[in-house]
């Protein structure tokens, strides 16, 4: 389901691919025969989904692809109740299908995905918006501080890193699905980069907490950096190394995985209620 109509200066034939999940004719699409290094976005909504480096010629007439950017896509029963449906995992945009076991690469996965649901960046050219994943014990507190951040787009909550599908906070506070509560941040980066963020990150939470985060103790408490990419990865460990001159790190430092969204009323739950948080606050440490 489309959460969010972004992009309205698409044409007819683009929102029927995109909200109504049509499909555009084999080999006719713009990048079905593109091999340019770069990043391909979602069109409706900006956010990147797929790097040049995972495309691959399969021949079947749409571009094709073996992996996905770290959370970037959902997958889902497709309506004919036999194929599997990708999304884009923050706007809900359709992509098209994925398919398993041909053995065209080593990954042995196709994602079969229409051009007119893409958008391609060069490299070295930023896009629009980005996304980080960020936690640092009870997702409340680091949300409602991450949403006062300059070039801070938009902020989801959820859980992410463990072995269930679909968990729920009760399975997820009784410490059965092994995730952590997290907050996805949807940030511009020509206004802010990941080097602020992961600063700012740090500075909003007890990072040399081993067992939570303040009173929560447990393991959904405790604080990991999500990167999506290297130089996330690369920006990450470099403060990390940079912190522990002087600090004792408890972060984890792990790549992106699904993001399961929690349940709405967690939502911006500060901005609901008008409490505050108990346990984040900023403070200069660097």
């Amino acid at each position: 389901m489309l959460k969010k109509i972004f992009n309205r200066d698409l044409n007819d034939f683009e929102k029927f691919v995109v909200f109504e999940k049509g499909t555009e004719a084999p080999f006719t699409g713009e990048y079905e025969n593109h091999f340019e290094k770069g990043v391909y976005v979602c069109k409706n909504c900006g956010i990147p989904l797929y790097t040049s480096n995972d495309k691959f010629d399969s021949g079947c007439g749409w571009p094709a692809f073996d992996d996905e950017i770290p959370g970037a896509v959902l997958r889902q029963p497709d309506r004919d109740g036999r194929r599997t449906e990708i999304t884009c995992a923050y706007c809900g945009a359709h992509l098209g299908h994925v398919f398993q076991g041909e053995k065209l690469t080593s990954k042995n996965v196709r994602h079969c995905v229409n051009s007119v649901s893409l958008k391609f960046i060069p490299e070295g050219e930023k896009p629009q918006i980005d996304r980080m994943f960020f936690a640092g014990g009870c997702f409340w507190g680091v949300e409602h501080l991450f949403k006062g951040l300059e070039g801070v787009f938009d902020t989801r909550v959820g859980y992410m890193g463990g072995h269930l599908s679909n968990p729920t906070y009760e399975k997820v506070c009784m410490g059965l699905t092994g995730h952590y509560e997290t907050v996805e941040v949807i940030f511009e980066p020509k206004k802010v980069d990941e080097i602020a963020l992961v600063r700012y990150f740090f500075e909003i939470h007890d990072f040399t907490q081993e067992n939570g985060q303040g009173p929560d103790i447990g393991e959904q408490y405790k604080s990991v950096i999500f990167y999506t990419n290297d130089h996330q990865k690369q920006v990450a460990e470099e403060i990390i190394s940079e912190l522990k001159k002087k600090y004792k790190v408890a972060t984890q430092l792990r790549r992106a995985s699904t993001f399961w969204l929690a349940e709405e009323y967690h939502q911006d739950y500060y901005a609901k209620t008008g409490k505050a948080p108990y346990c984040h606050f900023r403070r200069k440490i660097f």
